[in-house]
């Protein structure tokens, strides 16, 4: 399998709900408010941040339509079909 780029997602919430199938719209959403909802803590405030980073990354990833076979694959052990995060995510590492 080879790696193909990842749609660019920004940090906006209307963004990675714009990129992220409708099958994941209500936990994105769930998740996203329970963060809001902490954020008026100022200390919680980069558990915001990183909900988004993180959910930013999820939609590109299952946005993909080589990702049910790239899952599949990982659930069934099939390691000749694995891609390094490198090759799946370029510049994944810069994101950290």
């Amino acid at each position: 399998m080879s790696a193909e780029p990842i749609h660019e997602v920004g940090y906006d919430p209307a963004e990675i709900l714009r990129v992220l199938p409708e099958e994941w719209h209500a936990q994105f959403l769930g998740e996203y408010h329970s963060a809001l909802d902490a954020a008026h803590e100022i200390w919680r405030f980069k558990q915001l941040q990183e909900l988004l980073r993180v959910w930013r990354l999820h939609a590109a990833a299952v946005s993909n339509p080589a990702f049910e076979q790239a899952e599949r694959a990982v659930r069934e052990n099939r390691r000749d079909e694995f891609v390094s995060m490198d090759e799946a995510f370029p510049g994944w590492a810069d994101e950290r």
